[in-house]
């Protein structure tokens, strides 16, 4: 029967560069919560305004800006426990 575990593995030139590279050094985050509340807080404030006020669209759009405000003070909130 053959040993496939004694055969030389393929393209082992590869594997000795993929491993060169590895770290393990912490990573930091990517992204911001300010910027996934905003945009949340956008649509959810003109979801809410725009079914409250009949489909008004001046409503709908003080609802987007109030949103996006109370996002904003929401995220920065969650972006300064994170960083302590």
């Amino acid at each position: 029967m053959a040993r496939s575990h004694h055969r030389k593995k393929h393209k082992e030139h590869l594997r000795q560069f993929q491993h060169a590279h590895d770290s393990t050094t912490a990573s930091t985050p990517k992204g911001k919560a300010v910027k996934v509340f905003i945009i949340a807080g956008a649509i959810i404030g003109l979801a809410v305004s725009y079914f409250a006020s009949e489909r008004s669209i001046a409503w709908s759009i003080v609802g987007i800006i109030a949103g996006g405000i109370v996002g904003y003070f929401l995220g920065n909130s969650i972006d300064k426990q994170n960083s302590k």
